[in-house]
């Protein structure tokens, strides 16, 4: 009777195993597929919603970014995100980009999908520090979509561009005696051996059961997959202009309007 149980037991834990293999190949063959614009600039308008004189002065304004900062701060408009959510779809672009340098990952991407009236910033894993979770959700609600609601998408962009920049080069006490952004308060991070048993088993259930969180599972495949030379799904860099190596962990902000 128990070695009944005990086998129907395994049977469904191997079940269970193999369901969240599976999702995990999906996902990844998913973003393998996609097809994603060239680095053609700092400013990616493949989805054609930036006006040229707005483009020229967000342009600008990211080279002079890079030259004083060595941050890469990248803006792409998409016309459509596949069929993908705008995290997993935002996360590879940035790594097939290589956005920032490999050895401070300070890249920043601004992607708007304006087919799913979707926006993301996807923030390096150098950066995350700075230009936390909290933030980047707080430069979204109260500088982009507002814009983008009222029809100024150009006017969004330029906003969203100048806060990020805003938080990435000014002493972080200014941001924090603001009422306005005072959710950048985030607990310290020290995982114990313990803290990761559970991180591993949540992150297990989640890819069985919530399909929208299977991208987390995927971003440690696309590590492995990227890191030596970004993906070959029609990423490649043009006009002079690449990336310079860096990599993203899914940090950043997402919203809609």
């Amino acid at each position: 009777m128990h070695a009944g149980r005990s086998a129907s037991a395994a049977t469904g834990s191997g079940a269970r195993l193999l369901v969240a293999l599976l999702a995990l190949l999906g996902a990844i063959s998913a973003a393998a597929a996609l097809n994603f614009p060239a680095l053609s600039g700092r400013v990616v308008d493949q989805a054609n919603i930036i006006p040229a004189d707005t483009r020229g002065a967000i342009t600008a304004k990211l080279a002079d970014l890079e030259a004083k900062s060595g941050i890469q701060l990248v803006v792409a408009t998409v016309a459509s995100l596949e069929g993908q959510e705008i995290e997993p779809y935002a996360n590879q672009l940035f790594r097939t980009w290589q956005l920032g340098q490999k050895d401070k990952n300070n890249g920043v991407l601004l992607l708007v999908a304006p087919n799913e009236h979707r926006v993301r910033i996807e923030v390096g894993y150098g950066l995350e520090g700075t230009l936390t979770d909290a933030l980047s959700k707080v430069i979204i609600v109260n500088a982009i979509t507002p814009r983008f609601k009222a029809g100024d998408i150009g006017g969004g962009i330029t906003r969203g561009v100048d806060d990020i920049i805003t938080v990435l080069t000014t002493d972080s006490s200014d941001w924090q005696a603001r009422p306005a952004v005072r959710l950048d308060s985030e607990p310290a991070r020290d995982p114990t051996n313990l803290f990761l048993l559970l991180a591993a088993a949540v992150f297990i259930l989640l890819c069985i059961f919530v399909p929208g969180f299977r991208w987390f599972a995927f971003n440690f495949a696309l590590d492995v997959l990227l890191s030596s030379g970004g993906s070959s799904s029609g990423g490649s860099s043009g006009g002079g202009f690449s990336g310079g190596g860096g990599s993203s962990g899914g940090g950043g902000a997402s919203g809609s309007w």
